[in-house]
């Protein structure tokens, strides 16, 4: 049985060939590569509308508090007159009038700071919608060259399918349903003959019991690889 599943296995290494060839091509790199970004862009471009409008609000914020502090610095402009009506000393005006320039001073550094990250964002948000209509060009264009790849490819694969597909008949269906278990975690090969006593994929030194399972005419599985491993008699 297990001949069967390694003409099996041939056939499945023509077909992963062939659509190797198809991964490997400039069409499809482009293709993917256009896929994924669209893919993302939208999630990124929201992300980055929130963050624009959490800044909007911040120097919103900040904008009210220093028209205000400016307002309240006014009332010691006539320091003079105000010092005369109330019979207050002049050190207590000056230090507030003082507190409340520093304040401003520190505010306005804030709000140009803030200036400074908004222009950041917007000019992020501006630079990935640029990219979203270009990759979207991208996406369309290579989407139909790569679709005229796989169909340059398409009777090849549709022959060697119907290979498998008959060669499948004769391999037990626990046999087959592992090996494309295997298959579909990308491994390959599935199947292979043991040599020197260690398998010829990994490396992995077999032990007395599996080698003697093995002389028995029965298959067993890697513990490093997990592969299939046979060994003629």
């Amino acid at each position: 049985m297990i001949d069967e599943l390694l003409k099996y296995q041939e056939a499945d290494g023509k077909l992963r060939a062939v659509e190797q060839v198809i991964f490997a091509t400039e069409e499809r790199k482009k293709y993917m590569t256009a896929r994924k970004f669209l893919e993302k862009a939208p999630e990124k471009l929201e992300a980055l509308d929130v963050k624009a409008a959490e800044l909007r609000h911040l120097f919103e914020q900040l904008e009210k508090k220093y028209k205000e502090i400016a307002d309240t610095i006014k009332d010691y402009e006539n320091l003079d007159e105000m010092i005369g009506e109330q019979g207050g000393e002049i050190s207590f005006y000056k230090k507030n009038a003082t507190q409340i320039s520093d304040n401003l001073r520190g505010l306005k550094a804030e709000i140009n700071k803030l200036v400074s990250l908004i222009e950041a964002a917007s000019s992020e948000y501006q630079t990935v919608k640029k990219q979203t209509i270009a990759m979207q060009r991208q996406y369309k264009e290579y989407k139909e060259k790569y679709a005229a790849v796989k169909e340059s490819h398409a009777a090849e694969i549709a022959q060697i399918e119907a290979e498998m597909k008959k060669i499948a008949e004769k391999v037990p269906k626990d046999q087959l349903e592992k090996y494309n278990a295997k298959r579909r975690e990308k491994l390959y090969p599935v199947v292979c003959e043991v040599k020197d006593n260690r398998c010829p994929q990994c490396g992995m030194e077999l032990s007395i019991a599996e080698l003697s399972k093995l002389a028995e005419g029965t298959p067993i599985e890697c513990d490093s690889c997990r592969r299939t491993l046979f060994k003629r008699k």
